[in-house]
């Protein structure tokens, strides 16, 4: 199966859609709908509730502009916008971008990688994320427990984290389901508690629900997010900006790994003798499952 590499001329499917169907919408809905045709990027990262809070209208207006224009939501809404702006969320065309610009070559694969986490590391000595990880590692020493929230790829990552801040004293859990599964690990999160999020920037249902139920309990947030530009930043107490890729190009996670081991060690360095208490019980408890293991 061959796959077109040349440029193609992107339509604009939006537009042809306003264009045509315009006379018809209502004027709360061509407002809204003028709003999206001059705000696309924005857009990308909005849920209906914000469309409809920058427009003065509601998220029930939002929806039935869509649907007014030939769109089943706002997924179906923003996959027709990516494909104009050249972003996707598709792997397959992530990946066939990121091969074709590799041409089978193993150290144009090492730049790639290098040139990626580069540019993530410099990020992470900026003084905005110093002053971030600063005030996120004060809140995640005084709380009672974290939650780690992460999906996909990054909810490995979550597990991940989990256990390295439980090994350095701090009770800790991972939120890496989706759908209503996540609605059940939710159920761990309590007053007293901190919410670390791994996310690209896109404020998905999992997201926004985790975020409200940390507003509902007074819970601070703090975001790894890998898109500077996020809606999202708004709801956090503290964010870390690791940028992990160009968003056409496949998504590489070590920038979140390297997040996520930073916070950690800056906590066992904030709670050095929590950190070692508990490190030498963990040696206890090895040796008394496995005694011949040093």
């Amino acid at each position: 199966m061959s796959r077109q590499t040349g440029k193609t001329r992107r339509i604009d499917h939006y537009g042809e859609r306003l264009r045509k169907r315009r006379d018809r919408l209502s004027p709360g809905m061509l407002t809204v709908a003028d709003y999206i045709d001059g705000h696309r990027h924005a857009v990308l990262s909005k849920s209906a509730l914000e469309i409809g809070f920058a427009t003065g209208t509601s998220d029930a207006t939002v929806i039935r502009t869509l649907q007014a224009l030939g769109f089943s939501g706002l997924v179906d809404l923003k996959d027709t916008l990516e494909a104009y702006l050249g972003q996707t969320d598709s792997p397959i065309e992530k990946m066939a971008t990121t091969t074709d610009e590799l041409k089978g070559n193993s150290d144009a694969a090492i730049d790639f990688v290098v040139e990626n986490q580069r540019a993530a590391l410099e990020t992470l000595t900026s003084a905005n994320n110093r002053a971030a990880l600063a005030i996120a590692t004060q809140l995640l020493t005084k709380s009672a427990g974290i939650g780690v929230f992460g999906i996909g790829a990054s909810g490995i990552i979550a597990d991940y984290a989990a256990r390295l801040f439980a090994r350095s004293g701090f009770r800790s859990y991972a939120l890496n389901n989706t759908g209503i599964a996540l609605a059940e690990q939710m159920l761990a999160i309590e007053q007293g508690h901190a919410l670390l999020m791994l996310l690209h920037g896109r404020p998905h249902r999992e997201a926004l629900t985790a975020i409200n139920e940390a507003k509902r309990l007074d819970v601070p947030v703090i975001l790894v997010l890998s898109q500077s530009e996020s809606v999202l930043r708004q709801h956090a107490s503290a964010c870390l900006v690791m940028p992990r890729t160009k968003s056409e190009q496949v998504a590489l996670h070590a920038p979140s790994l390297v997040a996520v081991e930073t916070i950690a060690l800056a906590l066992a360095a904030t709670a050095e003798e929590r950190t070692l208490k508990t490190l030498n019980r963990l040696v206890d408890l090895r040796s008394a499952i496995r005694p011949d293991k040093r």
